[in-house]
């Protein structure tokens, strides 16, 4: 039994057949979904498509390059819906960043405000955090300390072991296609040191398919890969290792504590 913790779902390239695709899920063994917000305007049709499936979940926050269209009311909102299970994805992007200096260290400041903003947020409502760090590890890290954010999972984690020690504050990694990339050396070579209480998995679909559908639209369905690539780096039995993450999965987004008497 597998749980997709990070899954866009809501996007419209899923319009046209996403029953379907959630029949393949369903079929490869996953049986719970969490779709995670991104673009403030995607929240009511990823709170929709949520409430209109069993198992699955929304999260609600604003994807760094949202930054600036970060509007705490409106999120209030949807934290207060039973489906909403976390505040997320937010966090820090340092990928795409204006040439400009000037408008370069502005843009890095509003990251950095609104990173700050969702822990708290969470913090007020008890709710776990789905974070995004990108070419921002140091200051990321800095943020979450100063704003004692806890109960969180580092989506797409990438491989930074200053990061691995955010576990010790109850931070999870979620690990996707990545993972199966033959240019993902670092991430293989990190794996092993997670601690295994600690590993979720998470497709991001969908973006960044897995071997060997890379070039393809990523859904739920291919986790498979994803737990295969895993238990084959850390010497695994797949079942060990399926029923470990899955109780980890339970353990952060307590939505699914009883998923396997459904």
């Amino acid at each position: 039994m597998i749980i997709d913790t990070h899954c866009h779902l809501d996007s419209s390239k899923f319009d046209e057949d996403l029953e379907e695709v959630l029949q393949r899920a369903y079929d490869s063994g996953v049986r719970g979904f969490i779709l995670p917000g991104a673009d403030p305007k995607d929240l009511p049709k990823a709170q929709k498509i949520a409430h209109e499936h069993d198992n699955m979940y929304f999260a609600a926050g604003v994807h760094p390059y949202h930054a600036r269209e970060y509007d705490e009311t409106y999120l209030k909102e949807f934290l207060s819906d039973p489906k909403c299970i976390a505040v997320g994805e937010c966090g820090m992007d340092y990928f795409r960043l204006p040439e400009d200096e000037g408008e370069k260290a502005e843009e890095k400041a509003v990251q950095q405000e609104v990173f700050a903003k969702h822990i708290r947020l969470a913090n007020r409502h008890g709710m776990p955090l789905i974070i995004h760090i990108r070419e921002a590890n140091d200051i990321s890290k800095q943020i979450m300390l100063e704003n004692d954010a806890k109960d969180a999972v580092l989506h797409c984690y990438n491989a930074s072991p200053h990061l691995l020690d955010l576990s010790k504050r109850n931070c999870y990694f979620g690990i996707g296609g990545v993972a199966t990339f033959k240019n993902a050396k670092k991430l293989v070579e990190i794996l092993p040191e997670i601690p295994l209480e600690k590993l979720l998995l998470e497709t991001d679909a969908p973006y960044l398919t897995p071997h060997p559908y890379r070039g393809k639209r990523n859904e739920p369905a291919y986790t498979t890969y994803v737990l295969e690539k895993i238990a084959q780096t850390r010497h695994m039995e797949t079942e060990v290792l399926e029923k470990q993450i899955l109780d980890n999965t339970k353990t952060l987004f307590k939505a699914f504590a009883t998923l396997d008497s459904v």
